[in-house]
Order: C-alpha cells, then sequence, then structure tokens
C-alpha cells in the first residue's frame, strides 16, 4: 500500500498556527506525539496560574522548535 506524501508548506503553516495543539503531527500521521502536544499545551496553559505550567509549555515549546527541522521528514514518510 502506498501513503501519499504530505505537503510541506501545509505542514509547516499547521506548525506555525496551530503547534501547541500539535496538529501539524495529526496531518502527518504522528498521532500518538499529536496528542501528546495536545495535552502539554492544554496542561500547561490551564495551569500558568500556578506557575508549574510554564514546564509542561517550555518542554513543548523546545519540541517544537525541534519539529521545525523534523517536518520535511515527516511529510515525505507520512505513517
Amino acid at each position: 500500500m502506498m501513503i501519499k506524501e504530505r505537503n510541506l508548506a501545509i505542514a509547516y503553516l499547521l506548525w506555525f498556527f496551530f503547534g501547541q495543539i500539535g496538529l501539524h503531527r495529526f496531518y502527518t500521521g504522528r498521532v500518538g506525539s499529536g496528542i501528546t502536544q495536545l495535552l502539554l499545551g492544554i496542561i500547561g496553559w490551564g495551569t500558568t496560574w500556578l506557575l508549574i505550567g510554564w514546564i509542561p509549555l517550555v518542554v513543548l515549546w523546545i519540541w517544537l522548535f525541534v519539529d521545525i527541522f523534523l517536518i520535511p521528514g515527516m511529510c515525505r514518510n507520512p505513517r
């Protein structure tokens, strides 16, 4: 079964506008890590008033920075 390559521009747009909820990962077939990013974003923003929310957000932001370089490979080899 041949899996169609994903559009790189769409993946980067999803990363830029909706990265904190992991939509670019859902788009490229990485559902598990997309759910993890979604949860990190929800938990982080939901608990920033307690100050502990910044911890998951920093982890998410570092991961999103790394994703800048991983997106081309995710688009070439979608799951």
